[in-house]
């Protein structure tokens, strides 16, 4: 029952975050580094960055495990790059927007919360270490600063 409500949750985050996004397009962590280059050299020596490598080559080209493995479900967007759990990047990209934290929420960009990490981190189609999401924020996905 605990796992059917926690999918629920993630469903429900993920289909806000998508409603908020509107004809939001991925834009890949590549674009985020220019402004964010503290917060992506972290990032990118994280396992989330590199989850996409660790499938089988069969397993890059199924949906089930690309959710997980890629962004917006596209193995031309490997890992989990930001927008995995920020949400597409091309409405909320621009400077103007990201310096006002509403407007960029209005344009798409998701604050991550526990149940947006527990959507891959539980009750994936493989069995995956435990988690604990107040462990898993004390050790930072990445430095939270402003680049």
């Amino acid at each position: 029952m605990r796992l059917m409500k926690i999918l629920v949750m993630a469903g429900l985050a993920l289909t806000v975050s998508l409603a908020l996004a509107g004809d939001a397009e991925y834009i890949g962590a590549g674009k985020c580094k220019m402004c964010h280059k503290v917060s992506y050299a972290s990032w990118v020596e994280t396992p989330h960055a590199k989850a996409f490598d660790v499938l089988k080559p069969e397993e890059q080209g199924k949906e089930e495990c690309l959710k997980c493995h890629a962004t917006g479900n596209s193995a031309d967007l490997p890992g989990v790059q930001c927008e995995s759990c920020h949400g597409a990047g091309s409405e909320y990209k621009s400077m103007k927007i990201m310096k006002d934290q509403e407007a960029a929420i209005a344009a798409g960009l998701v604050l991550p919360d526990e149940a947006l990490c527990k959507s891959c981190h539980e009750g994936a189609p493989h069995e995956v270490p435990p988690f604990d999401y107040e462990e898993a924020k004390k050790t930072g996905l990445h430095e939270f600063k402003s680049d």
